[in-house]
């Protein structure tokens, strides 16, 4: 048992650190050839911030355990949301961009509704002729978020310069890292579970959803303390289309994933947080989520773990 929390301990630390690590490499190489900042965030930065949970969603479903790889999608967008936007709105009000409240968190809810439908169309899987569906949808968000980053103002990557040697190195390290570290968690997650006779899909939505967005947590509360929140918003629900369109549009595609009863309460709060959300925008003082509606948000995400923990 002991071992088997250390692993899941373990496989978050080494997941994290080597999408970290990745992501420098990546970058570091990039740049060297000459290839555009813009390009750089919208490929390299945006695969290693999704890259823990990625993994997770890929090593769950080439070992069959679907709880794992629904629990760590669902969880990680009811987190994003409930926690990160929360908290973070509660340090100081996020402003939301103009097609963030156009077109991304309507966008969003869509996702969320689509996860709903798969539930109840054809029995409550996501097979692969739904994945690619969600492909599709992913491939069709990324040429919209190139369009809209091509033609807008944005801030630029900050790429460290390292030898290729070294760029190299971090590369292997970060795709090393992933594998194992993803493998060492999926495999501790599965262990605790059936030891304490817990399901997975409450370690899932738990602490490997909040594990793998950590780095993304202590991103916002950064920006957040220095009033920099212009694109905040925009990040978390680009993260939640991520989540859903291209993690579970790729994990479904190596294995269906079969969902049990007890993720519709998981599936339900993603709809309900992302329609909160939406409802936020437009309330209070100008388009913006306020201090005591991140409240909210923190309070209804300490209410689900409850929810989870005592039931």
């Amino acid at each position: 048992m002991l071992l088997s929390v250390v692993g899941l301990f373990l496989g978050l630390a080494i997941i994290v650190f080597a999408a970290d690590k990745l992501v420098e490499g990546g970058s570091a190489l990039a740049a060297r050839y000459h290839i555009p900042n813009i390009v750089i965030g919208l490929t390299i930065v945006a695969f290693g911030t999704s890259a823990p949970e990625l993994v997770v969603g890929c090593m769950s479903a080439v070992q069959g355990q679907s709880a794992l790889a629904i629990g760590n999608s669902l969880g990680s967008n009811i987190f994003n949301i409930l926690g990160i936007l929360g908290i973070s709105s509660f340090i100081y009000p996020m402003d939301i961009l103009r097609n963030t409240r156009k077109i991304e968190v309507p966008l969003s809810i869509l996702a969320s509704f689509l996860v709903l439908g798969a539930f109840f169309f054809r029995g409550p899987s996501i097979d692969r002729w739904e994945a690619a569906v969600f492909l599709l949808l992913f491939v069709l968000f990324s040429i919209y978020t190139f369009y809209i980053a091509t033609h807008n103002k944005t801030e630029d990557v900050e790429v460290k310069t390292l030898s290729v040697w070294k760029s190299v190195f971090f590369i292997a390290i970060g795709f090393a890292g992933l594998f194992f570290g993803g493998r060492w968690l999926v495999n501790s997650a599965v262990d605790i579970a059936q030891w304490i006779g817990i399901s997975e899909r409450i370690i899932a939505v738990t602490i490997i959803s909040i594990g793998t967005s950590l780095p993304e947590l202590a991103t916002s509360i950064v920006a957040a303390s220095k009033h920099k929140v212009d694109m905040a918003v925009g990040n978390v629900v680009g993260s939640n289309l991520f989540n859903t369109f291209l993690i579970l549009g790729v994990s479904a595609s190596i294995s269906p994933i079969h969902m049990a009863a007890e993720s519709m309460v998981d599936i339900l709060l993603n709809i309900s947080a992302t329609l909160l959300l939406y409802l936020f925008i437009f309330t209070g003082k100008g388009r913006q989520i306020e201090r005591w509606e991140g409240a909210v948000l923190v309070a209804l995400y300490v209410a689900y773990l409850l929810f989870l923990i005592l039931g």
